[in-house]
């Protein structure tokens, strides 16, 4: 979606009617939890629009092309399929998500066992009442995850759904149909520059998250074995760290508080080394986010941080995940018409 394509429709009434309901959309994906299904569609509609120009020049009929571009459909919502099955049986099974945050609580009630004499010298005198709060939060948390976990069938349901339905999509997006109205128009307009920001974000973030993803199972499958250490959960981690590594500044922050804690269990030499590799690693960032993520979508760190925290704020987690594709967005609607 380029700025002249945007400039050229006036703002007119089809044109404000068009942001009011992607607006409303929003808010109702936001609110009914469709969230996971929408990103599942747009992914499987990505992927098969990057391996459709292999089957155009393979294929000279117009027939031959769509039952080509069916059969890529199917292929890609298998694969995807079935990696949304594995990642699920992964984080809820054995060695999962639920052992791991029981993990993390025990590492923090113990902490005391832990920390130096003089760090606990300098604590506060109700350091042992905000520890069990927050050891208290934790295990409340975990509680909630495997309350979730019985959940997790309507969300899996989501993502197939919304796979589907994205193959569909891209199986008749070559279709021409006939004359649309202002209002189609406008709407049409609205919804490739959101899917051109999701493209352009998933994009940038996806080579971060695989980057981090690789540095941290270096690390931890890898050099600290080497040393002696051996950290539980280490797979866990790592699959958590490019899963997180897709929102940005925020997931790097969930996956090294995971790592820190986690370390912490077994010494305080792991949790210090892994602090101070987490550290060297958040320092390259800023160089890959700077490269990779600022030539992409053209936004600094600041500014996604600033939206993902208003998102947070009025719609929770959904939020956070939506801020960066929504604030890509409207970016570039506001660049197409020059306001910015």
């Amino acid at each position: 979606m380029n700025r002249h394509s945007l400039a050229s429709l006036p703002f007119s009434g089809p044109v404000l009617a068009s942001h009011l309901l992607i607006g409303g959309g929003v808010v109702m994906v936001l609110s009914c939890h469709l969230l996971s299904g929408v990103y599942a569609g747009m992914l499987a509609y990505l992927l098969i629009q990057c391996g459709t120009p292999l089957v155009e020049r393979r294929v000279g009929s117009a027939r031959g092309r769509l039952v080509m571009t069916g059969a890529l459909a199917v292929v890609v919502v298998a694969l995807l399929s079935g990696l949304v099955l594995w990642i699920t049986s992964r984080l809820h099974g054995q060695g999962g998500m639920d052992a791991l945050w029981d993990k993390i609580a025990q590492t923090i009630d113990g902490a005391s066992g832990q920390l130096p004499a003089w760090v606990l010298d300098k604590l506060p005198n109700t350091a042992e009442e905000v520890k069990a709060e927050v050891v208290q939060s934790l295990r409340e948390h975990a509680a909630e995850l495997r309350i979730l976990g019985k959940e997790a069938g309507l969300v899996l349901a989501h993502v197939l759904i919304g796979l589907i339905i994205g193959a569909m999509v891209a199986v008749q997006g070559s279709e021409t149909g006939a004359s649309r109205g202002p209002l189609a128009v406008a709407l049409r307009q609205r919804i490739a520059c959101f899917y051109q920001s999701f493209r352009s974000v998933f994009g940038a973030q996806g080579k971060i998250s695989l980057i981090n993803a690789g540095f941290t199972a270096v690390y931890l499958l890898a050099l600290l074995p080497l040393l002696g250490i051996h950290l539980p959960f280490s797979k866990t981690m790592v699959l958590i760290t490019a899963l997180v590594g897709l929102l940005p500044v925020v997931g790097n922050l969930i996956s090294n508080t995971i790592i820190v804690l986690v370390a912490l269990s077994v010494s305080m030499e792991a949790a210090l080394l892994s602090l101070g590799f987490l550290v060297i690693l958040h320092k390259l960032e800023y160089f890959l986010n700077a490269r990779i993520v600022g030539a992409e979508i053209h936004a600094r760190a600041w500014e996604l941080l600033l939206a993902m925290v208003v998102m947070e704020t009025l719609f929770g987690v959904g939020g956070v995940a939506l801020a960066p594709v929504l604030y890509c967005h409207i970016k570039q609607e506001l660049k197409g018409r020059g306001l910015i």
